[in-house]
């Protein structure tokens, strides 16, 4: 007998099942994500934890005609695996295939772009209207997770849709963490909520028996809505969804399907703002992933059967360096305080926390307050390190202008994920940093070659009282350079000359630098002699360096892995186009104009033309065209 699954073509195969098959369902849905991420890696934990709650969900209600939002999309492989995707679930994050999150793109049943958390009720209120306006009669759910819930773009969404009274439904998947463990008050309060569902019941089996007397009218259940509200201050120990505007219920056991399909069934007909709350266990039905489900919340390959990682990187990662070079300087500067945004283990912090409890932050999934916080912290004479990944920072931008730089407060940012960051795609590349950052003033941009260099920058800017400091850094393993036993402190706005030549110059930053290093050795095999500098700081720029080194060979290539448009590249130019230097050839080699897509980013690298092989057929290019010329004339 074959299985289920293998029937599942559209979710209107799913209502043709029974209450055991739908059991049968949940397990082949789990057997097959877990297969899948085992060897692709991706994002299991969360998937696991909603098997049930999805097939309710595509139960009950009609996608793609009702639209069903999920919050970030880490949880949306047992969407796609019933949603007309199975046979190409096997390319899941794969160059070419499904990505990792809900898509438009991909299919009529994604209704939203996501991969950043706590956009789901404001986008689903802009349906919920649109709805309203166009007169349709469709159901709007967003089902967002608790952790998502902490985020303020999340509680003005609540605030407008309460106000709204718009016929909208939000699930909130609660299983007490979203990457991290959840903290924060709004964390305390839903595990409140969880322990007393005494309420819940009450007003369900109140309303049932109200309904069926058919004399009682609108004003007998205004009395009796009256009592519940008397009696639910008793029984529940806050109420803050219903003075949004939302009724509440719940908790409901988000792995009893049958509940749930119950419950949604009666819902849909309950009209305004509704608020669902769904107990569910992250990693459910993996016994690895539930015993640890920070770690297989986003995992690369592992080994099914034990869930030890495959393919281990051997070289210490940028990340750890960071985690480890900040925890030893803290322990002789006890202003040194660590902030992340629900990432302690992602950004590196986890060993800061556990040494340092008093001196780190989590602040829950909450950059724009991470970052104002952090400048509360900096005016009064802490040293705050903020550590968040370069396009979760895209959502602090203006907390880092107004609230830091404005100021001059001196606030460390440690910027991880710079660049691309592969099988996520493009809701994580971190490409426009250098970008968004490099237009505000003063403000100091750095980024190391290597991670021995991270080291030295992270000292660096600990040591850097005068203004903000940021520090950009790739996702993953080093280069395994030897580490110096204390960290130097590096000049601001000073680069250094790794390799002299006479033909051409490469002027690189960050990651770029060691292609620029390789890229220099493979062109001296033909007689092409290059110079390489490693800029170090993109603001401020080595001004003597660059303008000297671009007048002497007066060809220039620059490299980084960020967006081409306002980048590293640009700011080059624009110094030698100040400094009298319109007669140097300069080449810039960043990311195009586009969104990249996801795939492994050696293959995202030669996509975007700045794998080894493209740098040294421009720099050729750009050597042998101008000599070529010059015999010419």
């Amino acid at each position: 007998m074959g299985r289920i699954l293998d029937s599942i073509d559209s979710p209107a195969d799913v209502k043709k099942l029974g209450a055991a098959e739908l059991a049968t369902l949940a397990g082949e849905l789990r057997d097959e994500i877990i297969r899948v991420v085992s060897r692709n890696g991706g994002h299991l934990a969360p998937s696991l934890g909603v098997v049930e709650l999805t097939l309710a969900l595509h139960y009950v209600f009609d996608s793609p005609d009702d639209k069903l939002i999920w919050d970030v999309g880490h949880q949306s492989y047992a969407h796609k695996l019933i949603t007309g995707r199975r046979d190409a679930f096997e390319t899941l994050r794969q160059y070419g295939g499904i990505a990792g999150f809900p898509r438009r793109e991909e299919s009529a049943h994604d209704a939203f772009n996501v991969g950043h958390a706590s956009t789901s009720i404001s986008a689903a209120l802009g349906m919920a209207c649109a709805r309203d306006f166009l007169d349709g009669g469709n159901y709007v759910i967003a089902i967002i997770g608790d952790g998502s819930l902490t985020a303020g773009l999340a509680f003005e969404a609540l605030n407008q849709a309460g106000h709204l009274k718009r016929n909208l439904m939000v699930i909130v998947n609660d299983n007490r963490m979203s990457i991290a463990r959840n903290v924060g008050a709004l964390s305390q309060y839903l595990t409140r909520l969880r322990s007393a569902p005494t309420y819940q019941r009450l007003e369900s089996e109140v309303w049932e028996i109200m309904g069926k007397i058919p004399a009682v009218g609108a004003r007998a259940r205004e009395l009796a809505s009256r009592a519940l509200e008397g009696i639910r201050g008793l029984l529940v120990p806050g109420v803050l969804f219903e003075e949004l505007g939302f009724k509440y219920f719940g908790p409901l056991d988000g792995h009893n399907t049958e509940l749930l399909i119950e419950a949604f069934e009666r819902l849909k007909h309950t009209d305004g703002p509704l608020l669902v709350h769904v107990i569910t266990q992250k990693g459910r039905g993996y016994q690895p992933a539930e015993d640890d489900a920070s770690r297989f919340h986003g995992i690369g390959s592992f080994e099914k059967e034990t869930g030890t990682l495959t393919g281990k990187p051997t070289t210490v990662s940028y990340t750890e360096v960071f985690g480890r070079t900040l925890t030893a300087l803290a322990e002789n500067d006890e202003r040194v305080v660590a902030i992340t945004a629900a990432m302690p283990a992602g950004t590196g912090l986890s060993d800061f926390a556990g040494r340092f409890p008093e001196r780190f932050f989590d602040v829950g999934i909450a950059e724009q307050h991470a970052v104002t916080f952090a400048a509360g912290l900096a005016s009064t004479g802490m040293k705050p390190v903020v550590a968040i990944y370069s396009s979760f920072l895209q959502r602090a931008y203006d907390q880092i202008i107004h609230d830091v730089c404005l100021q001059r407060l001196p606030v460390r940012f440690m910027i991880d994920r710079g660049g691309i960051v592969g099988d996520d795609g493009p809701t994580h590349h971190g490409v426009f940093d250098l970008t968004f950052l490099r237009a505000v003033p003063d403000l100091v941009i750095m980024s190391p070659k290597d991670e021995n260099e991270l080291a030295a920058m992270v000292r660096t800017a600990l040591e850097y009282d005068d203004g903000p400091i940021a520090v950009r850094y790739p996702r993953g393993a080093g280069l395994g350079v030897k580490m110096d036993y204390e960290p130097q402190l590096l000049p601001i706005g000073r680069g250094e000359i790794l390799r002299t030549g006479g033909d051409l110059s490469f002027i690189a930053i960050g990651s770029m630098v060691d292609v620029a290093v390789r890229a220099a050795e493979e062109l001296a095999g033909e007689g092409i002699d290059a110079s390489v500098i490693n800029a170090r700081f993109v603001k401020p720029l080595d001004r003597e360096l660059i303008v000297e080194e671009a007048l002497r060979t007066g060809r220039v290539v620059t490299l980084e892995e960020n967006v081409a448009s306002g980048g590293f590249g640009a700011a080059v130019l624009e110094l030698l186009q100040s400094e009298g230097g319109s007669r140097v050839t300069v080449r810039v080699m960043a990311l195009p104009d586009e969104f990249v897509t996801h795939g492994s980013r050696a293959q995202l690298m030669r996509d975007c033309g700045l794998a080894l092989e493209d740098v040294v057929a421009s720099a050729r290019a750009l050597v042998t065209t101008q000599e070529a010329g010059r015999r010419g004339a």
